[in-house]
């Protein structure tokens, strides 16, 4: 009896912590899946999957980096799935935006994230985890399940990927309009 109450006490307070990670899911979902909705449903599938999986997660290991591992393996299941089937419905017309923006921030931010999604896979996912989302270096190499090394590597040329491509033109160095 007293193992069944510390087992509904412990899932009661790790569903409390994966509640709290709600926020950092989305932004890396965001970083993996390119349409918002996707991301959305992407962070869905992580939390049922952990949710129904809460026996599995070992206490004393950190629940963000086990979360970001399922998030990221179900991304990489739904690749797959993907360019096996190739709907199509990518490239329709009914996903573009009705109209521009008339903001100047709102097109730098987009020009940014159209430079962000060009990055290949790697680099973008490595990118979201330490630079935006502030996850050191060791936790991000055990969520990408690689060595430090590559971590700062992938960051590092991510970087200078999007300098290169948001560094004005040479004859026009003056701030951007």
């Amino acid at each position: 009896m007293r193992d069944t109450a510390q087992t509904l006490r412990r899932d009661d307070s790790l569903h409390g912590s994966i509640v709290e990670l709600i926020p950092a899911l989305r932004a890396f979902a965001r970083s993996l899946a390119r349409d918002p909705t996707e991301a959305d449903d992407l962070v869905q599938e992580t939390l049922m999957k952990a949710i129904a999986n809460t026996d599995k997660f070992q206490p004393g290991t950190r629940l963000r980096s086990w979360l970001f591992t399922i998030m990221r393996n179900s991304f990489s299941t739904r690749c797959v799935k993907a360019n096996r089937e190739r709907p199509g419905g990518a490239d329709c017309v009914s996903a573009l935006p009705w109209t521009e923006a008339t903001q100047h921030w709102s097109s730098e931010l987009r020009e940014v994230m159209t430079a962000i999604r060009t990055l290949p896979r790697a680099q973008r996912e490595v990118l979201v985890l330490v630079a935006m989302l502030g996850i050191e270096y060791d936790e991000a190499a055990r969520i990408c399940d690689c060595p430090i090394g590559t971590i700062k590597s992938r960051l590092n040329r991510a970087r200078e990927q999007l300098r290169l491509a948001l560094e004005p033109p040479a004859g026009n160095r003056g701030p951007r309009s």
